[in-house]
């Protein structure tokens, strides 16, 4: 049987698009690794944020949204989603999040690891997860956050459903994921080895409160497929398991499918590549808004429309180590 490798991308809905590259580039100091569009709504950003090369799993994304309502996260979606730093990293995030004004709550532990809840701007719930193995990751760093502490990418998802079963037989024998622990009400699935991106908890809630679209909620979570070939194979399992997954889309930057598991929640298969270097070299990601070729005649009519963005960390730096990257003096 194929499985996924992991988790590939999350991607959210924002408020304000330079809000949430302040907080996610400047605050987190993630790479801007590619500015486009929505490419079912060009009138509006399509922002991806991750490592230094935009590595499969190191993703979190977003479709901002400048007048759209405060969202709220319930039953049949994904609740909080997990980024990995290295062991001992905890601490720097703490004073880092105080001082800039970071939601968050005290560190804790979780299926023994240390964590961090937080809430991005929008109210996006959050989490830091140390986990060992973080460190073979390439981070995207800089002045103020070095690689001993820079976040690696996404360790995992918690999802909130009514019960589990329907959900576990979709991670199971779709994706391969397997049971590996229960904790407090929330069951862990692990791939792999279940290091960082291979990780899905689900927590059965019962009758909570339904989610509510807008600003602050995950829209939906990709899963990895090597290649085409494992995608397609991974499609005709979802279509075998009941289940009604869209046809092959092409993302540019990689191939998905879509369809949603049982407890309601979007699942996406995309493909490892092409990768975010068929439009920009590796040194200039994020730097210009790259469209699709369907809207490439429209570019200038689109760029009317959306605002200008600035990256805090692209601004050029005065200093003898030659890094070409500054920190933002405030964060707002």
């Amino acid at each position: 049987m194929s499985a996924a490798n992991g988790i590939h991308h999350v991607s959210a809905i924002a408020g304000d698009a330079q809000r949430n590259v302040d907080f996610y580039a400047g605050v987190l100091g993630l790479r801007l690794v590619k500015k486009t569009v929505n490419f079912d709504d060009p009138t509006a950003y399509h922002l991806y944020y991750g490592d230094e090369q935009g590595s499969p799993g190191s993703l979190i994304t977003f479709f901002p949204y400048p007048r759209s309502r405060k969202g709220r996260a319930g039953v049949g979606q994904v609740a909080q989603t997990s980024l990995t730093v290295p062991p001992g990293a905890i601490g720097f995030w703490l004073h880092r999040f105080v001082t800039l004004g970071v939601d968050h709550d005290a560190p804790s532990r979780r299926f023994g690891q240390t964590t961090l809840l937080f809430r991005d701007r929008d109210g996006l719930q959050l989490e830091l997860v140390t986990a060992d193995g973080a460190t073979d990751a390439r981070p995207w760093t800089s002045r103020s956050i070095s690689a001993d502490y820079a976040i690696r990418g996404v360790h995992g998802v918690t999802l909130w459903e009514h019960s589990i079963e329907a959900t576990e037989r979709v991670l199971a024998e779709g994706l391969g994921f397997r049971r590996d622990a229960t904790e407090e009400g929330t069951t862990r699935f692990v791939v792999a080895d279940g290091g960082p991106s291979r990780v899905v908890d689900v927590r059965a809630v019962g009758g909570f409160l339904a989610p509510v679209g807008g600003a602050g909620t995950v829209h939906h979570v990709a899963f990895r497929a090597a290649n085409d070939s494992v995608e397609l194979a991974l499609r005709d399992t979802m279509a075998g398991l009941g289940l009604a997954p869209t046809p092959v889309m092409d993302r540019e930057y990689f191939r998905s499918v879509y369809f949603r598991e049982p407890g309601g929640v979007l699942f996406e298969l995309a493909t490892d590549g092409p990768g975010f270097t068929v439009d920009e070299p590796l040194d200039r990601l994020g730097s210009g808004l790259m469209l699709p070729p369907q809207y490439k005649a429209s570019r200038a009519e689109i760029e009317s429309r959306l605002p200008e963005l600035h990256d805090p960390l692209a601004a050029p730096l005065a200093s003898s180590e030659g890094d070409s990257r500054i920190e933002p003096v405030t964060t707002e």
